[in-house]
């Protein structure tokens, strides 16, 4: 069906009804999605004209662009700002969102905002009194809320992720995002799903029916007896001590290497600030990365180098403010412990490049 395997819808409503604070129907609230990636395209899809405006808070994962100009959108960008010197360890908490900003970008033609928690890749899990900023300004413009929660599973005391939802006339005007993926560490099954009010659902399953009609059945039935076994075994609870230790691994790591970063609240991302690390004048880099901001050099440098692959973060900034991720690098510490160890060993090889 293309709403989904009945099974997994259901298990995914008994799961999320406590955390929504209401009960889920399964039948008109919930749907699968091929991975979280195509039901987010689905919300487009089904909701935006030509020339539709949709707000995103900067950094932000870069398949929203393509998603939402495929569709006819116009993304527009306010940005998460760092307070504290970052040439220390900073907390996420500390990225802020500026609501006077994000309320100078809303036109006429503001439809959607695109709200991410816990967030890639700063690993920011935002307090209830800052959703509280924005919610008043969605209801106060009459705006769709996206709520990308893919790593809903994924936060570290003594922070809690809080549903955006569940704020006061929130439910009526949210779509919430999920994914299988993030959620078991199963990418490549490609099944996500969608929570909302009714009259919403209804519409992202017209767009959805014509884009993959359904998802494939097995893994949705895999995921949906994952759900079930979850909640049975404390699976999530596992999860996070598991995470919590490689944080911490490749936390120290960047600390010795003498690389200040960004300690996470969730996810499994950690932004470090490479703007000390000295790379030879005269290294020479591929011609495709000569345009490019600090962070690709600085990135390709130290995976051929150093011998540890990171992403350039300002790949999900807006042309007009790549500035603000040139000094960081992404690192991923959704890894094993082999990965990671051999990771440290190698950062340890910065120590003779980084500026005092």
């Amino acid at each position: 069906h293309p709403k989904g395997r009945l099974r997994t819808r259901e298990a995914l409503a008994k799961s999320y009804s406590p955390l929504f604070n209401r009960t889920l129907d399964p039948e008109t609230e919930v749907i699968i999605s091929a991975g979280a990636n195509e039901g987010l395209y689905a919300i487009f899809a089904g909701f935006l004209d030509d020339g539709d405006e949709v707000i995103l808070i900067e950094p932000f994962f870069d398949q929203y662009i393509a998603n939402i100009t495929m569709n006819g959108g116009v993304p527009v960008y306010v940005p998460l700002r760092p307070h504290g010197d970052t040439n220390k360890i900073i907390s996420s908490r500390d990225w802020k969102l500026d609501i006077n900003e994000l309320r100078s970008k809303i036109t006429p033609r503001t439809k959607i905002l695109v709200f991410n928690t816990p967030h890639n890749p700063v690993g920011k899990v935002f307090s209830r009194e800052e959703m509280l900023e924005i919610a008043q300004v969605v209801q106060e413009f009459n705006l769709l809320l996206v709520s990308d929660e893919v790593y809903d599973r994924l936060y570290y005391k003594p922070d809690v992720h809080g549903r955006i939802a569940t704020l006061p006339g929130l439910w009526d005007r949210t779509i919430t995002v999920g994914s299988g993926g993030k959620t078991f560490g199963t990418t490549g099954w490609r099944v996500g799903w969608l929570i909302g009010p009714k009259n919403l659902i209804k519409t992202v399953l017209s767009a959805q029916t014509r884009i993959v009609f359904c998802v494939n059945s097995p893994l949705q039935e895999a995921i949906g007896i994952s759900i079930e076994e979850a909640e049975a075994h404390g699976y999530y609870e596992e999860n996070i001590a598991l995470y919590e230790q490689r944080r911490d691994k490749l936390c120290k790591a960047l600390s010795d290497a003498g690389l200040p970063y960004t300690f996470p609240q969730g996810s499994y991302f950690i932004l470090a600030n490479t703007k000390r690390i000295n790379i030879p004048e005269d290294y020479e880099y591929p011609e495709i990365l000569l345009d490019r901001p600090r962070d690709f050099k600085v990135c390709y440098w130290m995976a051929k180098e150093i011998g540890v692959v990171a992403i350039p973060p300002s790949e999900f900034y807006s042309e007009e403010n790549r500035y603000l991720g040139e000094d960081y690098a992404r690192f991923a510490f959704c890894k094993t412990d082999e990965t990671l160890e051999a990771a440290a060993k190698a950062l340890l090889k910065l120590t003779k490049y980084i500026n005092e």
